[in-house]
């Protein structure tokens, strides 16, 4: 990088000393925890099979940059909290990236990057969601007995042209409908839609494809899928029922469902109009809607507070109590909410390009930095106090280290801030990431 000397920037004097600042401090970086991404990286085979999943078509001879070192650039970048690519102008010449990346050189331009946005298609698309589902069972050391796979869709809000958008009248927006899996804190899928599409659309295949790779890797593993009211279709339902899939799923409420449910919800409005406290009572029954081929176990949680009615109903295929299926199992689905935030801290909102497939790629990209972010949770920062903190809380605490990088021919050296709050979260990462 061209180094460019200034006149010194005066600041308000301090005990009659005059403060100056400049632009000459040398090999400094902003990001020295990004070390810590590689560390990850290595422990879980992350990149290297990201790398193997997508066909690189490029002449050997003529590229600067191999792709797994344009994939890491990528990753690491979004983890560390940039989500455009005009970013990497400046971030090629920072020497810690270089050595997570694993170069000495600058990295790439934002205009290699963009062409390796440009090359994905369908057929990587669906490898790279192999590499999510391979990544999940890789966490286990032993086949878990069971396994709740939630399935949610969220909105990513478009302003240009982009191809695919449409305008959904439930957001209000013109925007993107991406379908997320997630298993606890886990992403399996981060499948990119149009908002033409509802909620449960694609949501049959999906969960037969999951099902089919988790199986194979764990025969006798119960499945149960959990879900909101827009995931309530017949397909979805009886795919569940033929698999022996379990299932826990929120169903609007309508005048038949109501009727049903009037007992409970009776007790619980008489009991809040005596005690003045909300009341909540649970209850089960019966049910066949006009689209489905038979009965289904219905819940039915009834309450009354100071806003009045709050009735909600979920349709399942367990056999546990009511009360138990709606505030142990169903009401456990907040979690996947928080994952989704987490996964919008790491920009999977910015699918900005004007091509469908490279959108998808982004939020694949995303999802990747998700599983490295947490792959770094996940092994390195248990019993500390930084084990349970979000994603954009980690990258503050722990990424953004002040350090200066020193390179010979012999070893680079990262010197991170003697002032940095946690060293020592940072040192039992390390440890901890390259043991074993």
């Amino acid at each position: 990088m061209t180094k460019r000397y200034h006149n010194p920037m005066q600041f308000s004097s301090v005990k009659r000393r005059r403060v100056e600042a400049n632009f000459e401090g040398g090999e400094i970086t902003s990001d020295g925890g990004v070390l810590l991404l590689r560390e990850t990286d290595q422990k879980l085979g992350l990149i290297q099979a990201v790398n193997r999943a997508i066909q690189d078509t490029r002449e050997r001879g003529r590229c600067q940059h191999s792709q797994i070192e344009l994939l890491r650039q990528r990753i690491y970048g979004l983890a560390l909290g940039y989500e455009d690519l005009n970013d990497h102008q400046i971030l090629r010449h920072d020497g810690a990236i270089q050595t997570a990346v694993g170069v000495l050189n600058p990295l790439a331009s934002p205009s290699t990057l963009h062409r390796l946005e440009q090359r994905h298609d369908k057929q990587s698309a669906v490898a790279l969601h192999e590499v999510l589902v391979q990544q999940f069972i890789s966490s286990f050391s032993k086949a878990p007995r069971e396994l709740i796979l939630d399935f949610d869709a969220t909105h990513n809000i478009v302003h240009g042209e982009q191809e695919g958008r449409y305008f959904n009248g439930f957001y209000d927006e013109y925007c993107f409908l991406p379908l997320y899996v997630f298993c606890g804190q886990h992403l399996l899928v981060s499948y990119l839609r149009p908002a033409s599409r509802g909620a449960a659309h694609h949501a049959p295949a999906v969960l037969k494809l999951l099902v089919t790779a988790l199986r194979k890797a764990w025969p006798k593993v119960r499945i149960i899928l959990r879900a909101d009211g827009g995931f309530c279709v017949p397909r979805l339902l009886n795919w569940c029922d033929f698999a022996g899939i379990g299932y826990v799923i929120g169903m609007a409420s309508n005048r038949k469902l109501t009727a049903k449910a009037g007992t409970w919800r009776l007790l619980s409005l008489t009991g809040y109009k005596a005690s003045g406290k909300p009341q909540r009572h649970y209850g089960e029954f019966p049910y066949k809607a006009r689209t489905w081929h038979q009965q289904r176990r219905m819940i039915v949680k009834a309450e009354h507070n100071h806003l009045g009615d709050n009735t909600r109903y979920v349709v399942t295929s367990l056999t546990d109590s009511p009360e138990r299926i709606y505030d142990e199992l169903y009401c456990a689905r907040g979690n996947m909410e928080n994952c989704i935030k987490e996964q919008k801290s790491l920009f999977s909102e910015r699918t900005s390009c004007h091509h469908w497939w490279p959108n998808q790629l982004r939020l694949l990209l995303s999802g990747f930095a998700y599983v490295l972010m947490h792959g770094l949770r996940r092994l390195a920062l248990q019993n500390t106090v930084l084990e349970k903190c979000q994603m954009d809380t980690l990258r503050l605490k722990l990424l953004k280290i002040g350090g200066v990088v020193i390179r010979n021919t012999r070893r680079i050296r990262v010197l991170l801030s003697s002032n940095f709050a946690y060293q020592a979260v940072f040192e039992k990462a390390v440890l901890s990431l390259r043991s074993g």
